[in-house]
Parts: C-alpha cells; structure tokens; sequence
C-alpha cells in the first residue's frame, strides 16, 4: 500500500475545514485584509467575539484554506490585488461557506454595500487545485469577476479566463458522484473489487473528492467484516465531526488526516482543530522545503562557479605561462642599452654578449624603423607589460583559491529581473565594514539601495572604477584612507602612482533621470591622494 508524504487537501478534507469554518466564521465581520505572499490572501474575520485570521493560499505546493495562528510580515506596499480586496470585502459579512460538491472549491457568500449604500452580495471563491489554485473574487449578481489572484489569459487557459472583468466560468465537471449524496454504488464496487488497491481506485475514479490516501483509508475501511452500509457512512461522518491528526509514517515522514488514517501510521498527535493541525504540519514542511530548497540553491551555485572558476584558472594560468619571458625581454633591452653604441639604425639584428650568462652571443631582434635607443625602450615597454600582466594573474588566482569571485548571476527568463550578485567586503583596520561594487548593476545597488544615507561614498575621481561605501557615519582618516586605496585599487588606475580619489556621504549622491548604470552625480565632496596596494587590499580582505 503507497502513501504520499502527507494526506492530500482533498475533497474530504475540504468538507471537514468547511465544516470548522462555518462554525467559527459565520456571520462574522471582515476587519483586515492582507496579502503577505503573491499568491496568498489573509482576512482578519471578527466573529463570536474572537479575531480569527482566515488564510486563502493559492500555493501551488500548499493550496488551502484554513484560520492561521503562523504570524506573516506583510509588505510595506499593499499589492493592487489587496487593495482591490480592502475596497470591495472591507467591514463586509460573511453570510454562508460552502463547499461545491465535494470538490475542492469553497464559496464564501459576502454581503457588503456598494458606494450607495445598497446591500449587494459577492462570492469569494478559493479553488484549491495544486499549480492551478487560484483565489477569485465575483460579483454574485451578473458572475463578472472583480478581481482574481492569478490571472489566466486566453493564452494558458482556452476554456476559463480568469481576468478581471471576465464572467466566471466554473472548473470543469467531472463525471463523479458526490459521496455524500445517498446512494448504493459502493455495495458494487467491493463485491467486484476484493484486493483493497484496486477497490481504492475504483472509489476515487467514481467519488467525487477522494485523494488517493483517503480512497485507500476508504477502501481498508469498506473491507472491514460486517454491515457495509454502517462502515460507509461511519467513514463519511468522520469529516462532519473530525479528529484532526498528525500521523508518523514507516519512512519517519509526517502526514495530516481528519481522523486515524491507520493505513498509513502510527497516530502520534491530536490537535483541537484542523486548522492548528495544519499551522503545526505546515510551519514544518514549509521550513523542510525551504531548507532544501536553499541547499539545492547553494549546491548548484557552488557547482557553477566551481566549473566557471577551473576554467579561468586554466586560461590564467596559460597566461602565466606566457610571462615567464619577461625576464628576457628586460635583459635584452639592459644589454642593448649598454651596447647601444654597436647597434646601428636599420639593422633587423645583432648579436651581443649576454654578462648575466658569462658572455654569451644573444641574438636580439630590431626594428630598421626606429632607432637603436628606442629598440631598447621597446624592450623595456614590452618587459613592464608582461610583469603587470603576472601581478594580475597573481591577483586574479589568489582571489580565485580564496573564494572571492563574484557568483554567476542567476539566470531568469527575463534579463531585467536577474539577481544583482553581492558585492565584496573589506574590513578597514579599526574593523568597520566597507563594501566595493565590482559592476555596474552592483554600484547601483550598493549605493542606491543598500547603504544608509550616512554613510560615505569613494570613487576616483574622472576614472571609471568601481564604488566604494564606507558602513560607518564618522569613520576615521585611516578608515578613509583604506577605502580610498580600494577605490583606486579597483579602477582603470590600479597602475598609477598617485590616484585622486573623492569620498562624500551617500546623501549627496543622486542619479539622474535615464542615465546608464553605475553612473551617478554627486556635490561637496572632498578628495584624497592614494597610492594602490595590492598588499594593503590583501590585509583589508577577511580571512575565511
């Protein structure tokens, strides 16, 4: 007998919820309306003198309704879709719940007033139907929907739009009879199907609102010795007066039923309501998700830049390979600098004895273009060339072995709504915290959106580079000096030797209208004279 990890929102157990609703919720007032998640809704309902938070989720993992004790932090901006919700259900009274034929739709019939005054009546509907779940608010008299939590265009669904403005159209009928309406069927179905899987697919195949864990419960029950009829309607009273428990699976897994599902587990706790059942199993599974979820995230990202990082490595350390001819190209312009009275202009060569290597003939390439001195320059521009690519590669391989990589961005469909990666840190020396965007879209965000108005913000002055943010209102000279050689250090004037570099606080900066990323314009700065050190930018990186 197969389980799935915990007891479907089904049918079944929607009759239950519906049932422990209409019993705390009827005829009770709509005080406050949030919506804490995109596709979740919660009414504050004021009923039996009680403030009952009554949570509608179209989560297409957890879809469900039920009243929630699990404190949400609401958004600083209502959503368009909440404040549609505050006009319409503010101060409104819920009139009846109910649930469509034992499916997995509740109707909630709301009675408000409209801008004049006249009593008018709406529907809530909650369709709780795994990635399809949806939460819609219709006006009962003319089925034009007001507003829908997850619009549906004609593009995703040809038979229902769920647009607002659209008339609402049902879910699809399934040729099912509700279990709940008198019948005899069942007395067929288990003479004909004696093995209790079999007869379980056989009951929710001709029922109406039974999961697959509820119709095996169903069907254990049905094979029980004596009066079929009695074990059939004891099995259905369960969700008019339930047992809401929490079950402990073989495979250590829990999983939430109305009553003792005694096919699956062990009952390991009653709750006094569904609702408290499902905040306690909830609050659970959704930490579980997430944590999975978030190592999941963190081992693909890790893998990404593993792989991302082996390759740099390898195409650095070729550059590597590649400057081991430095030295020569220094010794051959010392040694032409000191024969430059033997080189003639127009030779294309001349061989010279190399005193670092006991006088041996070295041939050393010229250009017939220029002159025997500028020959030698040449040398010695290409020799400062290739050691400047070695203190990159150093650089660049020393933050590669530590970590210190920017991380891929995450890729999305839209390139607009990619995640801007973090930028890195540094710790001045007296330990405050300094911050160094290494990109565009990463100096918009650390300067415009994360630093606090008083801190300070660097950035060489009309050199492109990266921006740098003091975390600290009054930081000290020293302090301003170290993020000031990071501000030099990282732009196109990591080479010089002297690098001016302004520092103002980030109140002061302010960009304008339209202008590309990164680019920002500032006033009553002040300006520093710095010399970049890679040593000093090594002693400013934290130590893992």
């Amino acid at each position: 007998m197969k389980a799935s990890d915990h007891m479907s929102f089904d049918g079944l157990f929607t009759h239950a919820m519906v049932t422990e609703l209409h019993e705390n919720l009827l005829n009770g007032r709509i005080t406050k309306i949030h919506q804490p998640y995109q596709n979740e809704l919660i009414l504050t309902i004021r009923a039996n003198g009680k403030n009952w938070p009554l949570l509608l989720s179209a989560d297409p993992t957890y879809p469900r309704i039920q009243v929630t004790r699990i404190p949400y932090v609401n958004p600083a901006v209502p959503t368009n879709f909440a404040m549609m919700m505050r006009k319409y259900l503010q101060g409104a009274i819920i009139t009846e719940i109910k649930q469509m034929a034992n499916d997995r739709v509740v109707h909630l019939t709301i009675t408000t007033r409209n801008e004049l005054g006249d009593a008018e009546q709406l529907t809530l509907i909650i369709e709780i139907m795994a990635r399809h779940s949806n939460v819609i608010l219709v006006d009962q008299q003319t089925s034009r929907i007001l507003d829908v939590i997850k619009h549906v265009g004609a593009d995703q669904n040809r038979y229902r739009l769920l647009l607002p403005g659209a008339t609402y159209i049902e879910p699809p009928k399934q040729d099912k009879l509700d279990p709940f309406t008198p019948n005899t069927d069942y007395l067929d179905l288990v003479k004909q199907y004696p093995n209790e899987d079999v007869l379980a697919k056989q009951l929710q195949q001709h029922y109406q609102g039974l999961g697959r864990d509820s119709a095996l419960q169903f069907a254990k029950e049905l094979h029980q010795t004596g009066d079929l009829k009695a074990h059939y309607q004891h099995f259905l009273a369960t969700f008019d007066d339930p047992q809401p428990t929490l079950l402990t699976l073989k495979t250590n897994k829990t999983m939430f039923a109305a009553s003792n599902y005694s096919a699956f587990g062990t009952k390991t706790r009653q709750f006094d309501s569904l609702s408290t059942l499902l905040d306690f199993y909830y609050q659970d599974a959704a930490q579980r998700e997430r944590v999975q979820q978030q190592a999941g995230n963190l081992i693909r990202v890790v893998r990404n830049d593993l792989k991302k990082n082996r390759k740099k490595y390898k195409k650095l350390q070729q550059t590597l390979a590649n400057t081991k001819q430095a030295d020569e190209l220094r010794l051959k312009g010392e040694i032409l600098t000191t024969y430059l009275y033997e080189v003639k202009r127009g030779m294309t060569e001349i061989t010279l004895p190399d005193y670092y290597h006991d006088n041996q003939p070295l041939k050393i390439q010229l250009s017939n273009q220029i002159s025997p001195s500028r020959n030698a320059q040449k040398y010695f521009s290409r020799y400062q060339k290739q050691k400047n690519a070695v203190i990159y590669v150093g650089e660049q391989l020393k933050l590669t072995q530590q970590g210190y990589l920017k991380p891929k961005k995450t890729k999305k469909k839209q390139r607009s709504s990619r995640k801007v990666s973090q930028p890195q840190q540094f710790f001045a020396t007296d330990g405050t915290e300094i911050s160094v965007g290494k990109n565009n879209r990463q100096n918009d965000q650390l300067t415009l959106k994360t630093a606090r108005k008083t801190d300070y913000w660097l950035h060489t002055q009309k050199i492109p580079g990266s921006h740098v943010i003091i975390h600290a209102e009054n930081p000290s000279e020293q302090t301003l000096t170290e993020a000031a050689n990071l501000a030099a250090y990282f732009s196109k004037a990591r080479e010089s030797a002297t690098v001016p570099v302004d520092y103002v606080q980030v109140k002061r900066i302010r960009k304008p209208n339209g202008a590309k990323p990164g680019f920002v314009i500032y006033e009553g700065q002040k300006t520093l004279y710095v010399s970049p050190s890679a040593d000093l930018v090594d002693q400013l990186t934290p130590k893992k």
